[in-house]
């Protein structure tokens, strides 16, 4: 490796092509081993960092300002853990701020180092982006050691030895390990998150649930019991829900499928309502016949548009996902019902004799805006 550290490096990114990135090191010391995206969204880093969606992943931000607003314990997305159920790693083009926000409780740097989450500031992160965008998600090792020891060749050699998340399945260790109950609604100013009363009974089958699908489902009247990634379809109808959600997630739609697709398929052959975001729409349209993608560099950030082609209008919406279901493999019982106009991939689904619908981005958002929250009241409406 003939790649010389600047003076003063104390992080680093290598790629598993050999490419060497460097700069400051934020957060956790020590390394991380991930696939690298890049997030387009302008707010909302702590949510991001959160999303259990980004297991094994390192997050390149394009937004160059980060760590103005702080953080806090009501933006936490996962259920819990620290960078083993959500992001390994940050990149940053500055050194996060100080906060500067009425709702902050520290500082993001030291928050990083809680959660063991391993950052690098100073890299043009735009510049990052436009490789992503032209070969696809690299490998990499991200590094941070504050004497700038780094073994270069080693980190390179990890990189390109890892196999990628084609194949791996995140969800089971993104997942509660038991069944609970769930009560809080939307933020509201200024009391934050209130209690809800709920009425229709909803199971959330827990593949790496955010805590804004449970909220936002809470607060259209739900009454929400949380079960585990492996839980049956017989289990699930032993509850007798109104209606049953297919979570969120991280990792292979197709591995994790290999347990959960064929309990999802019970479930809608049972004739409840079905809801699913994400991970859980993937996984519906395996259940349902068609077939997953890996994409070259997926969509990641709160600013993209959507269609919603049963009411013509354009959403922007908030989009993490790898995968993506392959619109053509869409069998005939099935409708297309939203679709990316960045690049014209599927992004909804509905069976068309059945009470079963799901989207690819995050109706819930947080971040991002909340265009698409109607989808939880159309599933409201679905239970009666």
């Amino acid at each position: 490796m003939t790649t010389q550290l600047l003076p003063g490096a104390t992080g680093v990114l290598a790629l598993a092509d050999g490419t060497i990135l460097q700069g400051i090191g934020v957060g956790a010391v020590g390394s991380a081993l991930g696939e690298v995206v890049f997030n387009t969204a302008m707010t909302g880093y702590q949510e991001i960092l959160t999303d259990p969606s980004y297991m094994s992943q390192i997050l390149a931000f394009t937004f160059p300002h980060v760590g103005n607003t702080g953080v806090n314990v009501e933006d936490i997305e996962q259920m819990g853990g620290g960078s083993d159920t959500s992001a390994v790693g940050a990149i940053f083009r500055d050194l996060p701020t100080d906060p500067a926000n009425w709702r902050s409780e520290g500082d993001l740097d030291a928050w990083m180092k809680r959660r063991n989450v391993v950052g690098l500031s100073g890299v043009d992160t735009r510049a990052l982006t436009r490789v992503i965008r032209d070969k696809g998600a690299p490998h990499a090792v991200i590094a941070h050691d504050p004497d700038g020891n780094f073994d270069l060749d080693a980190m390179v050699a990890k990189a390109k030895a890892w196999t990628g998340l084609v194949g791996l399945d995140l969800a089971k260790p993104a997942s509660t390990l038991q069944a609970f109950e769930w009560d809080e609604g939307l933020w509201e100013w200024p009391e934050g998150h209130p209690k809800t009363q709920g009425r229709k009974s909803v199971v959330v089958i827990d593949y790496g649930v955010k805590r804004n699908i449970l909220r936002a489902l809470a607060s259209t009247g739900a009454k929400i019991t949380v079960v585990p990634a492996t839980t049956t379809a017989e289990e699930v109808l032993a509850r007798n829900p109104d209606g049953v959600v297919l979570s969120n997630g991280p990792g292979d739609p197709a591995a994790t499928g290999a347990y959960a697709v064929p309990e999802i398929r019970k479930l809608v052959e049972s004739g409840k309502p079905v809801f699913g975001i994400c991970l859980g729409h993937q996984m519906l349209a395996l259940a349902l016949g068609a077939s997953t993608v890996k994409m070259d560099q997926g969509h990641h950030g709160a600013n993209h548009p959507v269609k919603d082609l049963t009411t013509g209008k354009v959403e922007i919406v908030s989009m993490n996902h790898g995968f993506a279901v392959d619109r053509d493999s869409l069998p005939d019982a099935v409708m297309e019902t939203h679709v990316s106009l960045f690049d014209g991939t599927n992004c909804g689904i509905q069976l068309k004799d059945r009470p079963v619908f799901s989207v690819q981005h995050h109706p819930e958002a947080s971040p991002g805006p909340t265009d698409s929250l109607y989808l939880f009241d159309r599933f409201s409406e679905m239970m009666g």
